[in-house]
C-alpha cells in the first residue's frame, strides 16, 4: 500500500512539472502572439495560461514542501501549504479576469484592428492544452485536489482557445473585429468563476470549516450509536489540507466498558466511514455527564 502510494505521488509530481513546462512555454508564445496581431482574446487566453502555470507551479511546490517532516513549531508539518498556494492562485485569477474585462470594455468602445493570423496561434494553443489535459489524466484526477483542479483550470483554458479560434474565424470571413473582446470576456466569465470557487474553497479551510463532504450530525449519530457510548460532544471536524481531516471531540462511555476497545472501535469506524485518519478522542466516564458545560457540539 505505501509503495502503491509512493508511486501515485511520484506519478502525480511527474504529470504537474511536464504540464507546467508545456502551459508555461506556451504562455510566452500567446503572449507575444497578442501584442503582435493585437488580439486581447489571445492576451486573456495568455492571462488564462498564466493563472494555470501558477497553479500547476504551486501544487507543484506544494508536493515538495508538503514532504517535509513536522517540528515543534509546526505540528502539522507544512502540508497546509497547498491550501495557502490554492488561495493566492484564486486571487490571482480573480485580479486576471478584472483585468480582461476592463480592457474588454475600451475595446467595446473603440474597435481596434485585429489581425486573423491569431486563430494560427490559437490553434496551436487547443492543440497544447489537449496534450496538457491528456498528461494529467495520467495523474490522480480522483483523489488528489492539486492535479484535479489543475485539469479543471486546463479544461478551461482548452475553452479560451476555441474561444479565440472563433473569434479569428469571425474575424477573417466577416471583418467582426468585435468578435476579439467579445470573445476575451467570456474567457474572463470562466476565469473569475474558476478563482472564486477556489479563493472560497480555500477560504473555508482556512477558517477551520468543517469538510463538504462530511455531515457532523450524521458523525455524531453514528458515534452515540455504538454500544457503549452514552454521548458524544464537543464535536470538531476540520481539514488540514484538501485530503487530510481531522477530528477531535469527547465521548462519554458506561463505567463498565473498556475504554481502549471503545477508542479503537471509534478510531477504525471514522476512518472506514468517514475518511477521518486523525482523530483525537477524549474518553469519559458517566460521572463526566452533569460536569460539562456545552458550548459546542
Amino acid at each position: 500500500m505505501g509503495h502503491d502510494h509512493s508511486h501515485g505521488h511520484t506519478q502525480n509530481k511527474k504529470a504537474l512539472l511536464i504540464s507546467f513546462l508545456f502551459i508555461f512555454t506556451f504562455m510566452i508564445v500567446e503572449v507575444i502572439g497578442g501584442v503582435m496581431t493585437n488580439s486581447l482574446a489571445l492576451l486573456s487566453d495568455a492571462g488564462h495560461m498564466l493563472s494555470d502555470a501558477a497553479a500547476l507551479g504551486l501544487s507543484l511546490a506544494a508536493f515538495y514542501i508538503g514532504e517535509k517532516a513536522s517540528n515543534n513549531g509546526k505540528t502539522y508539518g507544512y502540508k497546509r501549504f497547498e491550501i495557502v498556494a490554492a488561495f493566492l492562485n484564486g486571487i490571482t485569477l480573480i485580479l486576471v479576469s478584472l483585468y480582461i474585462f476592463w480592457e474588454a470594455y475600451r475595446r467595446f468602445i473603440v474597435t481596434p484592428d485585429v489581425s486573423p493570423s491569431m486563430m494560427i496561434i490559437a490553434v496551436i494553443g487547443l492543440v497544447v492544452n489537449i496534450i496538457v489535459a491528456w498528461i494529467l489524466m495520467r495523474g490522480d484526477t480522483e483523489h488528489n485536489l492539486n492535479v484535479r483542479s489543475a485539469f479543471l483550470h486546463v479544461l478551461g483554458d482548452m475553452l479560451g482557445s476555441v474561444g479565440a479560434i472563433i473569434a479569428g474565424i469571425l474575424i477573417y470571413f466577416f471583418n467582426w473585429n468585435l468578435a476579439d473582446p467579445i470573445a476575451s470576456v467570456i474567457v474572463a466569465i470562466l476565469i473569475i468563476i474558476s478563482g472564486w470557487r477556489v479563493t472560497k474553497d480555500s477560504i473555508h479551510i482556512l477558517m477551520e470549516g468543517s469538510p463538504a463532504n462530511v455531515d457532523m450530525d450524521q458523525v455524531k449519530r453514528s458515534m452515540s450509536a455504538l454500544k457503549g457510548v452514552i454521548e458524544v460532544h464537543d464535536l470538531h471536524v476540520w481539514s488540514i489540507t484538501s485530503e487530510y481531516t481531522a477530528m477531535s471531540c469527547h465521548v462519554v462511555v458506561e463505567d463498565e466498558v473498556d475504554r481502549d476497545v471503545i477508542l479503537s472501535q471509534l478510531s477504525e469506524f471514522l476512518e472506514r466511514e468517514f475518511d477521518i485518519h486523525h482523530a483525537t478522542i477524549q474518553i469519559e466516564g458517566e460521572k463526566a455527564l452533569g460536569s460539562h458545560h456545552h458550548c459546542c457540539t
